[in-house]
């Protein structure tokens, strides 16, 4: 089969410093943060493991024996209604269940209905849950950021995934004096994401569809929707669970989520959810269980036990797809590097190298742009036959990573003759060039979301000359290029040569290429054999084939698209940014991609 139809992420709050670099990464270990990957740990209302004279704690003593075996549960949080009555006796108990955490995993309390006087407010005052779970029993974990001087609000800074992370736990009615603290905390830490955690704030119908309680939205329109670090609020309360997005003043989304099993066999058994936070996935994951269950052996376990070992309605178990990145930029930006000079990524092996932020870069037919290393090999801008001035446009989208802040966008398709090109000169020494001690070829390059229209087999870069004249007749046509850089109906990408000392065209094949996201692209060849690398990451389907250099034939290299017997049907779609070309094989830590 031929090449072509092979395939088809009471105390005031000390101001605590943003967390970057080496203390980020430092503070991530601290309590098994993985990098991009950790989890928070949900509580949700535990009250009738603690109920007059018939207590038991054993469901949530393993829950926490299980949290304190996982290494990438970095806090836990409780909504509220710790116990039935909170009678002194109830609230001793679990106090001294919850002592097993304390010094090993770092969490939050917050006081629910049943917890204390439900008629009144956090300006309440002394109470048997606020001797045991005031702002004393926090004081000592270093992620306690401080508490209303009431003591029953508290915050909450976790440092996971190289930044911080606010947890703001709120009495299940809070005052006017406890919002006005939580909106000092969201100022102190402005650039900080933040959760709101509290007992009432949401209920849900049958089908688990959410919507604020009156308290809920009282909580909205004075705290919430006003606040765009704000991303995610969690309470129990209610049953059954559910969940709604809500959009905030800034137009954002607010996730609003309902968890609470206490009408489950056993009470819940201390179930909990993990909400499992996978930045390079830009994904949270989100998983209901109770370890009580899961601790027994499968023999011995009831029917009942069996059936609430795990949740996996819709409500309970489930993923959410948010742009991390997108969706904090509003109230912390990101850092982005500055560009660096070509002089910085340029040395003697350097064979050519291409940006497009010069001072007045034209983009119109006939334009030039320049080659930075100085040997000549500059680019002539042409648009193919019926293309008109938007197939090709400067852009100033870039890659975070690359050293230029500025690409080219192709709107290039299928015929007739729609895109563009740049191309060497005549007498560009890259033309000839064989590379046979081996060569490195990078480019930044982004595919459009969406990806519409057939595009089909569009070319990223080539060397012009029929592989024939080359005297290569082993590959799908002799009239194809001798070196091309293309994607694939099902956006792989194909990296196809004709070695320099053989007939031979061996090829490599990508994963399908994301879309609406920009990627580094590095072919290295070590004058042996090729390997296709992405962000720094290794593809799998490197041929084992020998290939040594590349069968050039004078004539010009393309950006933007690949031809066909010496003809352009088609345009590259999409953006491109810097690239090189070395004349040797580079290592991942000398590609140009700055890599995190």
């Amino acid at each position: 089969m031929d090449r072509r139809n092979l395939l088809r992420a009471a105390v005031a709050a000390p101001a605590v410093p943003l967390l970057t670099g080496s203390a980020a990464e430092a503070a991530d270990k601290t309590r098994g943060g993985t990098g991009e990957r950790f989890a928070l740990a949900v509580l949700p209302d535990t009250q009738y493991l603690f109920d007059a004279d018939s207590p038991d704690p054993a469901p949530l003593r393993e829950t926490f024996r299980y949290l304190l075996d996982q290494r990438e549960v970095v806090f836990m949080t409780h909504l509220g209604d710790v116990t039935e009555h909170g009678t002194a006796e109830e609230i001793g108990l679990a106090g001294e269940c919850f002592r097993r955490l304390d010094g090993r995993l770092p969490y939050s309390v917050l006081a629910g209905n049943h917890d204390v006087k439900s008629s009144t407010d956090d300006q309440r005052g002394d109470s048997a849950y606020l001797r045991a779970f005031g702002p004393h029993r926090f004081a000592r974990m270093p992620t306690f950021a401080g508490a209303s001087a009431d003591g029953y609000n508290s915050a909450h800074l976790l440092a996971a995934g190289g930044r911080q992370w606010l947890v703001l736990a709120l009495d299940w009615r809070i005052s006017d004096r406890g919002l006005a603290w939580a909106q000092n905390i969201l100022d102190k830490h402005r650039r900080v994401p933040a959760i709101v955690t509290t007992h009432d704030l949401a209920y849900a119908d049958d089908a688990g569809v959410a919507a604020l309680s009156a308290h809920g939205q009282r909580l909205w329109d004075r705290l919430i929707k006003g606040n765009d670090q704000i991303f995610l609020t969690l309470n129990g309360h209610y049953w059954p669970p559910g969940r709604t997005v809500l959009k905030n003043d800034a137009g954002h989304d607010v996730h609003v989520h309902i968890t609470n099993y206490q009408d489950r066999y056993y009470g819940g058994a201390g179930m909990v959810r993990t909400y499992t936070f996978d930045l390079a996935r830009d994904t949270i994951d989100v998983e209901t269980f109770a370890p009580w269950f899961l601790a027994r052996r499968p023999a011995e376990r009831t029917q009942l036990e069996a059936e609430t070992i795990e949740l996996t309605g819709p409500a309970d178990r489930f993923s959410l797809k948010i742009d991390f990145a997108d969706r904090f930029a509003g109230f912390d930006p990101p850092a982005l590097p500055a560009p660096r000079p070509a002089a910085a990524v340029v040395d003697r092996h350097t064979a050519a190298y291409w940006r497009f932020d010069a001072a007045g870069q034209s983009v119109a037919d006939g334009a030039t742009v320049r080659d930075l290393t100085g040997k000549g090999n500059d680019l002539t801008v042409r648009r193919l036959a019926n293309s008109g001035p938007d197939v090709l446009t400067l852009s100033t989208e870039h890659h975070p990573g690359q050293p230029a802040h500025a690409s080219l966008r192709f709107d290039g398709g299928k015929g007739p003759d729609r895109g563009a090109i740049l191309h060497t000169g005549p007498d560009a020494v890259l033309n000839g060039m064989t590379f046979e001690g081996g060569y490195t070829i990078e480019a930044f390059v982004k595919l459009p979301d969406p990806f519409v229209g057939d595009h089909a087999w569009m070319g990223i870069l080539s060397w012009e000359g029929r592989s024939g004249d080359a005297g290569k007749h082993s590959g799908w046509s002799p009239l194809e290029p001798t070196c091309s850089l293309n994607v694939s109906p099902e956006r792989f990408l194909q990296y196809v040569v004709y070695p320099a000392d053989r007939d031979a065209d061996p090829t490599s094949w990508s994963h399908a290429l994301p879309v609406g996201r920009w990627m580094h692209v590095a072919v290295v060849n070590d004058s042996r054999r090729t390997t296709v690398w992405i962000d720094g990451s290794k593809i799998l389907r490197n041929p084992s084939e020998a290939s040594h250099g590349i069968a050039t034939l004078g004539r010009p290299f393309v950006l933007g698209a690949t031809s066909f017997d010496l003809r352009y049907g088609q345009g590259f779609y999409g953006w491109l940014g810097d690239v090189r070309i070395t004349a040797r094989a580079l290592a991942p830590r000398q590609f140009l991609q700055r890599f995190r």
